[in-house]
């Protein structure tokens, strides 16, 4: 889903403009944790067996632990958070959804593609609401959810756990969204989260069939989310460099926009011009179509640190 669809992460079109190998570039252009969590050793039937229910029930046990989900909510693991948001629309009869722009494009896109009329703003049968919001980092609260149907994308949240919507987890027709390739690192495991109610959840679950999650994932899903000293340490880690970026990038004159810490949005000039100079230094970084003002970066690895000021 989504394959010409404006997004970070499209190294492929970096390389084939500006030459090199993958290896031979720091990829700024997402807001995936660039010191990942550390897979642990995993059993052989993760990768020989069909995935057991006893893994299964482990991990959103532990997902519930950990994002203290209310009593009365349901847990649903799925292949990704971009599988959920590919079936959501299906969940209700086609009306007007309202997804506040400038943010993620896969949920209006998806919408649309189930022939929803999308809009930015006011009353709808459904809502979007990215929490924070990619890529201004904006917060919405308990009081903005008012459609039948809601989604809040917490992708991002984990870095900011005391802001979570979670509660909202038990409202009718409410669903919480959690990804766990961002803050953990591991992006191309495949896993998410859908939280919240129980018929919506089991709905979900119906279209995404049996066996979702893989073997591999149920045991590295469930090994970081019982992880809190690394989940805390990691917050500590990204919060510090989050602000070490701010600096850099501000001695050079661009502006704090906004962003998480997990990525930061910069207000410049000229946007293009900065991510050619970037690109030549193979590093590569996040412009939108429809600001030319806007820059977004991810956070550097400990050791690509000197090779950004370098480029900068």
């Amino acid at each position: 889903m989504g394959g010409n669809r404006d997004h970070g992460g499209n190294l492929d079109n970096a390389i084939m403009q500006y030459g090199g190998d993958r290896e031979d570039w720091i990829d700024l252009s997402t807001g995936i944790n660039p010191v990942p969590y550390p897979v642990p050793s995993l059993p052989k039937q993760a990768w020989t067996a069909l995935p057991d229910r006893n893994p299964a029930t482990a991990l959103v046990n532990a997902a519930a632990a950990f994002w203290k989900v209310p009593t009365g909510a349901a847990i649903l693991a799925a292949p990704g958070a971009s599988s959920l948001i590919a079936h959501i629309p299906r969940l209700a009869d086609a009306g007007t959804v309202t997804v506040p722009a400038p943010t993620y494009n896969e949920h209006a896109a998806s919408f649309a593609a189930h022939r929803w009329v999308v809009q930015s703003g006011g009353a709808a049968q459904a809502q979007v609401l990215v929490h924070p919001n990619n890529p201004d980092g904006k917060l919405w609260s308990k009081n903005d959810l008012h459609s039948d149907l809601t989604v809040v994308d917490e992708s991002f949240c984990d870095v900011m756990p005391a802001c979570s919507l979670i509660n909202a987890a038990t409202r009718p027709g409410t669903l919480i969204l959690k990804s766990f390739g961002k803050f953990w690192g591991l992006a191309g495991l495949r896993l998410g989260f859908a939280i919240g109610d129980p018929v919506l959840i089991a709905r979900l679950s119906e279209m995404l069939g049996p066996w979702p999650v893989s073997g591999v994932a149920l045991e590295v899903g469930r090994a970081a989310l019982q992880d809190q000293a690394w989940a805390w340490a990691t917050n500590q880690r990204l919060k510090h460099d989050a602000a070490r970026l701010d600096t850099l990038m501000s001695d050079r004159g661009a502006q704090v926009e906004g962003g998480t810490s997990l990525f930061r949005l910069y207000r410049l000039n000229n946007a293009a011009a900065w991510q050619d100079r970037l690109a030549r230094h193979r590093i590569w970084s996040r412009v939108f179509p429809y600001r030319t003002d806007w820059i977004r970066l991810g956070l550097p690895a400990p050791n690509q640190w000197d090779r950004l000021e370098g480029a900068l």
